[in-house]
């Protein structure tokens, strides 16, 4: 497959993390580099990087209160539980996710470390940081609708290894977002209830 393909080979070849993770610095890194003024809102929300040569969104609609979306999204030791991709995630600060937070997490066999950035409980999450010369920014809203919770989700990542594999890269995010909103929608309805045979 094209796109796994593609996962494998910047895994291998960079070293950042690609399907199924949000934002990370690798664990071999001595200390985090500072974050990137994307990373950071010092006034209103904390944004993706726009001018980002890679860029991915997802929508995906969940029929699931808004209540058990947000907690299977943000207990973050259980998403090895219901993400396929996600070996283990072991919290480096304890209690509820704020900004600040970090935890440590294993996947497609690399080992990250995310700090999340913006929590608004029920409404926003943002999480981010550098990987070996690509920084990541990832950012998740939830909008109660008529029909059910409107989850959007949208990353950017920059940096010379991404300018250097941009085609391989977009296609690595775009796979990741898509499986983590579908992943996500399953398991909430799942927990809800919510039969897929309903209107």
């Amino acid at each position: 497959m094209r796109i796994l393909t593609a996962t494998k080979f910047l895994a291998a070849t960079t070293g950042a993390l690609l399907l199924a993770t949000g934002t990370a610095y690798a664990l071999g890194d001595d200390k985090p580099a500072a974050p990137s003024q994307a990373l950071i809102a010092h006034t209103g929300d904390v944004e993706i990087d726009h001018n980002a040569p890679v860029i991915t969104r997802e929508n995906i609609l969940i029929h699931a209160p808004l209540h058990t979306i947000w907690k299977i999204q943000t207990d973050v030791e259980k998403w090895p539980a219901w993400q396929p991709n996600v070996v283990s995630v072991v919290k480096d600060t304890p209690g509820r996710l704020r900004p600040g937070s970090a935890f440590r997490w294993t996947t497609e066999g690399l080992n990250i470390t995310s700090t999340v950035r913006q929590v608004d409980p029920g409404k926003r999450l943002a999480w981010g940081g550098p990987a070996q010369g690509i920084t990541a920014v990832h950012v998740w809203t939830f909008t109660p609708t008529a029909h059910g919770v409107l989850v959007h989700t949208e990353e950017s990542w920059t940096g010379a290894p991404v300018e250097a594999n941009q085609a391989a890269l977009q296609a690595a995010l775009d796979n990741s977002l898509h499986n983590w909103v579908n992943n996500l929608k399953h398991e909430a309805e799942t927990r809800s209830g919510y039969s897929i045979t309903r209107p």
